[in-house]
């Protein structure tokens, strides 16, 4: 398992120890307060238009520099300003960004000398290519900087070929060894110097020259022409009507994946409020205060060596079960949205799937319970809750099938509670769900981080511990309680939904899918819950677009 930490930092300084935490794998950094102790400098902070376009002028050089990195920028409640895949070239990239007739334009320079110990790779436009606003991407040893001895090399190359005023696009990344480079030259650190940086311009100089000469035998020259007739009307209208065809024909790929299953939503990181006090009553009127979040308390668990074999047997039965197609879909979904509380859909490459949040739900906690077996932390409730009252309420329900010839609501809830008593031991050992000697239900099983069991559903849960699970047999025992216990956490309230619409999608989206991809191993079974709906094949010979 990987350990997750959370730390702050003011003034270049950690505030205390790092704190484990739950999270995806990655780094995210929070910057809050820029310059709050320097005014002078905060001042100096121009409008946030102004700002974010700074901001998209490094992402944008840095985008096109680490071509197999994903990046996304946007503004908060607006569609992103920028985004790369990650699986592009830096071509691509340069096109996306800086549009495609640059793209088109691009020639690749590479060079390598041993003498003076540097590697240039790099991408100039042709000579056919020219902006008033010349743009030049300079990288040395994978740091954005400036060199104006260089951009005037540059310019002085692009005189030659191009009309007064004009200037080319350039991206040049220069590997030098590091200690012939002299980063002080400037207090922002952006202009730098370098030693031989004479010999080394000029050999740069010499390779760009060398390669714009090869590419200068043919050049594109643009010239007005007046129309003298209707019929040159008519030819240049269907010479038009067709290359647009011929545009659209190019642009229609409907095979093309339009999603990254990489990318995050930023309500992700928008934290829910606590699940209001309520009370859910059953039809025969037997009130149970809900659990609220704010009465739960998750804590974490020492890692424990795993040592029955029993559980290592259940394990592998898990993996060996796989369905490897499945996997794969699951890992690189994209979450699309919720159908109602049992269905949701997604995307994976072309196809549009309908999904059984549910099943799959009932799964993914049955596979954390052996895999988390011993390691789990808990859900500590404030108040403990009564295991005789919860058999009790349990037995009000429909569902628990009770009728006159079982015996007595009352003498039936103490016999439970004794098997529940009498097994507590291992349902704290090993599952962190914890019984106190006095009936009281103190803490259950944390399966995941940020989900918490649905309360309604709470004491037939208890009831079915008590009468369901195989107390007797070791394997068995494992098996039926994490069955149990999956099937409790993967049950959901209508009336919760209903109050808290945002919060259970939510959960849906941004907890239980991200889980689906990150820790589930799907059986085969789990085929029958998935429902391919369309793709985009389909959906082009319908509307003939994409």
């Amino acid at each position: 398992m990987i350990n997750y930490c959370r730390a702050s930092y003011e003034d270049g300084t950690m505030k205390g120890t790092p704190k484990a935490s739950a999270g995806n794998q990655g780094t995210i950094i929070t910057v809050e307060d820029l310059f709050y102790n320097m005014p002078q400098r905060r001042q100096c902070l121009k409008s946030p238009t102004e700002e974010m376009q700074k901001i998209c002028d490094v992402i944008s050089k840095y985008a096109v520099h680490n071509s197999s990195v994903a990046f996304t920028l946007k503004k908060y409640g607006e569609p992103p300003i920028l985004r790369t895949t990650g699986r592009g070239t830096r071509e691509c990239n340069i096109a996306d960004i800086y549009g495609t007739q640059i793209g088109r334009s691009l020639l690749p320079v590479e060079l390598e000398d041993e003498v003076h110990k540097f590697k240039l790779t790099a991408l100039v436009t042709n000579v056919d290519y020219s902006a008033k606003r010349g743009i030049m991407l300079l990288f040395i040893n994978h740091r954005l900087v400036d060199s104006s001895a260089l951009k005037a090399a540059v310019d002085n190359i692009y005189s030659t070929y191009l009309p007064k005023g004009m200037h080319p696009f350039t991206y040049i990344s220069l590997e030098i060894t590091p200690t012939h480079l002299d980063v002080n030259v400037h207090p922002t650190k952006h202009e730098v110097h370098f030693l031989y940086e004479d010999e080394i311009i000029d050999k740069i100089k010499r390779r760009i020259e060398l390669k714009l000469l090869g590419s200068n035998t043919t050049r594109t020259f643009y010239k007005q022409l007046r129309l003298p007739g209707i019929s040159n009307i008519d030819m240049e209208d269907n010479e038009n009507e067709a290359s647009l065809k011929n545009f659209d024909k190019e642009r229609m790929d409907k095979d093309r994946v339009r999603t990254d299953s990489k990318e995050q939503k930023l309500d992700k990181f928008l934290l829910q409020k606590p699940i209001p006090n309520q009370e859910v009553n059953n039809s025969n009127s037997t009130s149970f205060t809900h659990i609220e979040d704010e009465s739960f308390k998750i804590n974490t668990a020492r890692k424990s060596e795993l040592l029955l074999t029993s559980i290592k047997q259940m394990q592998e039965n898990v993996e060996r079960r796989l369905n490897v197609m499945l996997r794969k879909i699951l890992k690189d979904l994209v979450f699309v949205g919720i159908v109602n509380e049992a269905y949701a859909l997604f995307q994976y490459d072309t196809k549009l799937y309908l999904c059984n949040t549910s099943k799959f739900c009932e799964e993914l906690f049955y596979q954390r319970l052996i895999f988390e077996f011993q390691n789990l932390p808990h859900i500590q409730l404030e108040t403990p809750l009564d295991i005789r009252e919860l058999v009790r309420i349990a037995l009000e329900c429909e569902e628990a099938g009770w009728s006159p010839e079982d015996g007595d609501k009352m003498e039936l809830a103490e016999s439970a509670c004794k098997i529940l008593i009498e097994k507590a031991p291992i349902m704290r050992e090993y599952f962190s769900l914890r019984i106190n000697e006095e009936a009281q239900l103190e803490a259950l099983p944390a399966i995941l981080p940020q989900h918490y069991p649905c309360s309604t559903h709470l004491p037939m849960y208890i009831l079915r511990l008590a009468t369901e699970v195989d107390w007797e047999s070791e394997v068995e025992c494992f098996e039926t309680f994490c069955r149990e216990t999956a099937k409790f956490y993967a049950l959901t309230s209508v009336l919760e939904i209903e109050s808290l619409p945002q919060r259970h999608n939510w959960l849906i989206e941004h907890v239980l899918y991200p889980s689906f991809k990150r820790y589930l191993l799907p059986p085969n079974h789990l085929k029958q819950q998935l429902y391919e709906l369309t793709n985009l094949s389909q959906l082009y010979k319908v509307f003939e677009r994409c």
